[in-house]
Parts: structure tokens; C-alpha cells; sequence
């Protein structure tokens, strides 16, 4: 099928799956309102599709190439719109979080499979561009599908905002169905067995740096991401309308910067650019966890400095950790790390949970500066790591003794 087409449909998808995701955390206010539960709570709400997340992409790297491309993903995408309105249609806090788990086992396999596609359809030379393109649908989820989320949740309560996605969705899987052609290359090509793939992997200790400079930068996110909405709507009074300009120019300037941030990597290196990143975005994130009661517009500069800042330093990180090991081993790798963010997000948002303690309905936050300190150290943590990273050897075979492995 057409390549560009294909690329489009995977790109809507991934827009939808990253909606989905990043949707709840802004809708802490009003689902904390709703079930009557502490951010403490909402934390177990928030890592529990993280947490499924990384076991689905953690199965679906030794699963998905068992069967045909577009089978698969028209039924896993089915699964994950059935999960979103279980979360629409949940009447109690228990029941959501059941529905979260869902929604994010089959989240981890729709990125399992969007990224197994690409590498079967793209050829190696156009691959970069077209992953580039399918990822930018976070950034495109933040600045549309988040401020849009937040408004319809305003306007008609949050269990529209879950339908609006599954309806997008819906919509998306008719497309698919309907235009997609049957992916069945990699059921004839001969390959050895996954399992030779992951050990590979996983007996590489610069694999093990890798997973653990990922760990400890989304952990730097996730300590404070989760609780940005509730924070200002209790601490500092902003309305759920204007939580989505939060998201939307934070967003918006994000999809400017990112790029250009990814091109001084290239220029001038990405240990650099990601050291001068890493370092500047420790100011908006204690600016953001120690803010008094401002008028919107200063809200809204420090909110925006730290998207643009966190989304920024990931840019020059994913690059430095995409050369971890050979082309042979780095769909396996990029799966198991996935993994890792997943779970390492599900973890801090957890330990953010415990440290922030039991908090009434609508009580103010306690301790968030805690936890900007805390995701201080997380990114100081990631700058050792990273300096680990570039000097270590891709392995004690090197490149060509790895991809023997499989």
C-alpha cells in the first residue's frame, strides 16, 4: 500500500493511543472530585495503565511477529477502544482503574506493533523520518487532544472526554479496515526465536546503562507530571478551562523547539545538548513545584518552560539511546526499553503518590516541592548515567558478536 498512507493511518492511531494516556492526568481535578479519593489515589489510577503497559510491550516482543500485521493490529485496537469507554462507563473509582489496566495492556501492544510495522514496511534509509512522524503524535496529542480533552470534560463531564477518544478512534479503526492491506512479510522470512533476540539483549551491560538512564529521566518526568493539574487547580486556582491553555501552549511551543532542539544534536552532539537540556530544565521544574498564586499569564510562562525543557531533553536522549546496540538487536531493544519507561513511570508516580500522603477531596497538595527536589535528583542521576552511556562499549563482542547472538 501507499507509504505515506500507511504512515498516516499509524500516526492517527498512535494519536489516539497517546491521548488515551496522557488525557487522565489533566483530569485529575474532576476525577478526584468525582470519586471522592486523595491524589494519593489517583496515582494508583495513573500508574496502573504504565504499569500494563510494560507488561504487554514486554509479551508483545516475543508475540507480535507470530501473526499477520493487519489482523493483529485491527484486533488489539478493537481491545483498546472497549477498554476507553470501560473507562467512560466506570461507576466507581475500582472499576476505572480496572478499565486503566486494560486500556494500557493494549496501549503497550498497539506500540509494539505500530513500531514492528514501520520496521517491516519503511526501508532502513526512510525509517528515522517515518518513526519521527509517527511519534510526533504525542506532541500532537498534547497540544489538540489534551486542551480539547479538558474543555469537553468542562463542558460535558469527564466520561465524555473517554468517549470523544474512543469515537476518534472508532473512526480510525474503520479506516484501517478499510485501507490497510495484509502485512504478512515477516511471516515467510526465516528468523530465529525471539527468545535469542531478548537474551541478546539483556547480556548486554551497555543495554543495562541504557535501561537505566531511561528509568531515571522518566522518572524525573513522572515525580511531577501526574500532579500538575491538581496542583494548580487546588493550590493556585486555575480552572479546568484554563488547565487546557496549560497544555495546549506548553504543547504548541513543544512541537517548535523539539526539532530544533534534535538538529543542535546533531550539530553539536547529542551528550552535550542533552547535558545543557537536562541542566536548564531543573529551573522550571522547581519554578513549577515551589509556585505561589500567580496571574494566569506568569502560570502559564513557567508551565510552558517546563514542557518545552522535559520534552527537550528526551530529544537528544532518544538518539544517544537508539545507538545502544546494532540495527539486528534494536527492535528487541527499543520494546524492552519502552518497557522500562513504562514501568519507571508507573513507579514514580507511585512513590509521588506516597510522598504527597493521604489528602482530602479538595484539600491543597502537600509536599510538591518535595518531589521537584526529588526529580532534581532523578535528571542529576541521568546526567551520570548518560557519561557512562557514551563511553561504554557497545559489547564485549562488539557490534558483529551481539547480532551473532540472533
Amino acid at each position: 500500500m501507499n507509504e505515506r498512507l500507511l504512515i498516516a493511518l499509524l500516526t492517527a492511531i498512535n494519536f489516539t493511543q497517546m491521548c488515551d494516556f496522557v488525557v487522565m492526568m489533566p483530569l485529575g481535578p474532576q476525577l478526584t472530585k468525582a470519586f471522592a479519593i486523595a491524589p494519593s489515589q489517583f496515582a494508583v489510577a495513573v500508574s496502573a495503565y504504565t504499569f500494563s503497559s510494560a507488561v504487554a510491550a514486554v509479551l508483545g516482543a516475543f508475540l507480535i511477529d507470530r501473526f499477520e500485521r493487519k489482523r493483529a493490529l485491527i484486533a488489539v485496537y478493537v481491545g483498546f477502544i472497549i477498554a476507553t469507554l470501560a473507562c467512560a462507563l466506570a461507576p466507581d473509582f475500582p472499576l476505572l482503574v480496572l478499565a486503566r489496566c486494560a486500556a494500557g495492556a493494549f496501549g503497550g501492544l498497539l506500540g509494539a506493533l505500530i513500531m514492528a510495522i514501520i520496521a517491516d514496511v519503511v526501508p532502513y534509509a526512510r525509517r528515522g523520518a517515518a518513526m519521527g512522524v509517527v511519534m510526533s503524535a504525542f506532541a500532537l496529542a498534547s497540544v489538540v487532544g489534551v486542551p480539547f480533552g479538558v474543555w469537553i470534560a468542562g463542558w460535558l463531564g469527564w466520561h465524555a472526554t473517554f468517549i470523544a477518544i474512543a469515537a476518534v478512534a472508532t473512526a480510525t479503526l474503520a479506516a484501517v479496515a478499510l485501507t490497510m492491506t495484509r502485512l504478512t512479510g515477516h511471516l515467510v522470512t526465516e528468523r530465529r526465536p525471539a527468545q535469542a533476540a531478548v537474551v541478546a539483549v539483556l547480556r548486554a551491560p551497555r543495554a543495562w546503562l541504557a535501561f537505566a538512564f531511561t528509568a531515571s529521566l522518566v522518572c524525573a518526568g513522572f515525580l511531577v507530571i501526574p500532579f500538575i493539574a491538581i496542583y494548580l487547580s487546588r493550590n493556585l486556582g486555575v480552572s479546568d478551562t484554563e488547565l487546557g491553555f496549560v497544555y495546549l501552549c506548553g504543547g504548541a511551543l513543544a512541537l517548535i523547539t523539539s526539532p530544533l532542539i534534535g538538529r543542535l544534536a546533531d550539530r553539536y552532539g547529542k551528550h552535550r545538548v542533552f547535558t545543557i537540556m537536562a541542566v536548564i530544565a531543573m529551573g522550571p521544574t522547581l519554578a513549577l513545584t515551589h509556585l505561589p498564586p500567580l496571574a494566569l499569564p506568569a502560570i502559564l510562562a513557567v508551565t510552558t518552560a517546563f514542557i518545552v525543557c522535559g520534552s527537550g531533553r528526551f530529544v537528544p536522549a532518544m538518539a544517544l539511546i537508539s545507538a545502544t546496540v546494532p540495527p539486528q538487536l534494536r527492535g528487541t531493544f527499543m520494546s524492552l526499553n519502552s518497557a522500562t519507561q513504562s514501568a519507571a513511570s508507573g513507579a514514580a508516580v507511585v512513590v509521588a503518590g506516597l510522598v504527597i500522603g493521604p489528602t482530602g477531596a479538595q484539600a491543597p497538595l502537600q509536599h510538591y516541592g518535595t518531589l521537584g527536589w526529588m526529580s532534581c535528583a532523578a535528571a542529576l542521576l541521568a546526567l551520570i548515567l548518560v557519561r557512562r552511556l557514551e563511553r561504554a562499549p557497545v559489547g564485549t563482542a562488539g557490534p558483529a558478536g551481539l547480532a551473532a547472538e540472533v
